[in-house]
């Protein structure tokens, strides 16, 4: 029997999960690929640390040295930052093997490259584990692309963040407290900005808009929020109204103009990602057709990764163009800005009456913590007039939880 030659590229948690799901499921592999799949490599960083890694397999420092075995099918990257996984890659491909990455940073930044070079040496592309982990969103949108207009893409992307925020309502902790649980846990780094700052997740947002829509929006214009301005008080005024506090991700089209941003936003027990908790991930995608459908499932950890990793390898050995797997549809109509369009925000910092008749005053859960329905436009306006403004949006339909209160008494 024929045989694939697979080479990870870093041993940690996803390289390790990666190695383990190869041996466990060996014969599931052989029965969809009439092929054995084998580890031929490991490239590490250390070797001075002891492994679990067979015999056979070459275990090295030097990505030369597994680029000069006498056959290398497919490579798969597991390590971080865009350097020098982007320079080992690049060689890979040029080589002639199929490329596996679950970097998204690197994938971001480099991918439309990778694609047109994987397409120049006719070998195929998967990073599936770019984006959430163990939910198959890639695949889902390579499936509904087919003939399906996407126009709405809105997700949960990272874990650290969402745990962090539910630790937060759950255990009426602050901020700091819920951030050193992640740390504690392995689900936040020491230096959690990536994740609390929206990088990570804006990152896998540009890879969504490049396989939903063929294209990025302007890096520059999207908007990118984190979550450190969330306070318990802000958390608990939320769940009087019946909402919660999410980091979403969310990319629109209209016409040929896509709007993407990374902030925090309100959802009510209506909404899809009202439930989605810990480290939960979330993608919640519209078409034209289907209209909308939702993903749920682990966002990280070894397995859930390790199993976007295989299902890639599964997809590049039945020879998928590279070209074909990042290219979307046109978009349609749903993400139209309406400049005057009235939503529902959680607004905190209002120190005086404001009494523009475009502004709807609806609740008030605390001293200063109110819920409004006005345009964006106004309430960037009136921002800029109250000093110490925050304001977050209310994602769907909000409904007053309440009996008619509303706030005359206060204006």
């Amino acid at each position: 029997m024929s045989v694939i030659k697979v080479a990870i590229l870093g041993f940690g948690t996803v390289g390790q999960g990666v190695y383990k799901t190869i041996q466990s499921h060996g014969e599931e592999l052989t029965a969809v690929l009439g092929k054995k799949v084998e580890v031929a490599a490991v490239l590490i960083k250390n070797n001075q640390k002891e492994r679990e890694i067979s015999e056979e397999v070459l275990v090295t420092t030097n990505f030369g040295e597994i680029l000069d075995l006498p056959q290398l099918d497919i490579v798969v990257e597991a390590i971080v930052d865009k350097e020098p996984t982007f320079t080992f890659l690049k060689k890979a491909i040029k080589h002639g093997c199929h490329i596996i990455t679950a970097n998204k940073e690197m994938f971001a930044h480099h991918g439309k490259e990778l694609i047109e070079l994987a397409d120049e040496n006719h070998v195929s592309i998967g990073f599936e584990a770019t984006v959430a982990g163990g939910i198959p969103v890639i695949q889902t949108l390579r499936e509904l692309l087919k003939i399906n207009r996407v126009d709405q893409v809105q997700g949960i992307l990272n874990g650290t963040s969402n745990f962090i925020l539910t630790e937060m309502r759950v255990k009426k902790q602050s901020f700091a407290q819920s951030l050193l649980q992640a740390q504690l846990n392995g689900y936040a780094e020491a230096d959690p900005t990536n994740d609390v700052e929206g990088y990570d997740a804006f990152y896998k947002t540009m890879i969504l808009s490049r396989i939903s829509f063929g294209e990025e929006p302007n890096w520059h214009a999207v908007e990118r929020e984190g979550i450190t301005s969330i306070t318990s008080e802000l958390i608990a005024a939320a769940e009087k109204f019946g909402l919660r506090f999410k980091h979403v991700a969310s990319l629109t089209k209209a016409g040929n103009q896509i709007k993407a941003s990374v902030k925090p936003v309100l959802v009510g027990q209506e909404h899809p990602f009202y439930h989605v908790e810990g480290v939960e991930n979330a993608v919640n995608v519209h078409s034209d057709i289907v209209g909308r459908i939702t993903l749920q499932g682990p966002g990280a950890g070894m397995f859930p990764t390790a199993s976007a990793v295989i299902e890639d390898l599964v997809y590049v050995c039945q020879s998928h163009p590279a070209k074909r797997s990042y290219t979307g549809t046109p978009g349609g109509n749903i993400g139209q800005k309406n400049e005057d369009k009235k939503e529902y925000w959680l607004v905190q910092g209002l120190t005086k009456k404001y009494a523009a008749p475009s502004i709807t005053w609806i609740d008030q859960a605390a001293n200063e913590i109110f819920i409004i329905q006005t345009t964006r436009k106004e309430v960037d306006q009136l921002a800029i007039q109250q000093g110490g403004l925050v304001y977050y949006p209310i994602l769907g339909e909000y409904e007053t939880l309440l009996k008619d209160t509303a706030l005359t008494a206060l204006l």
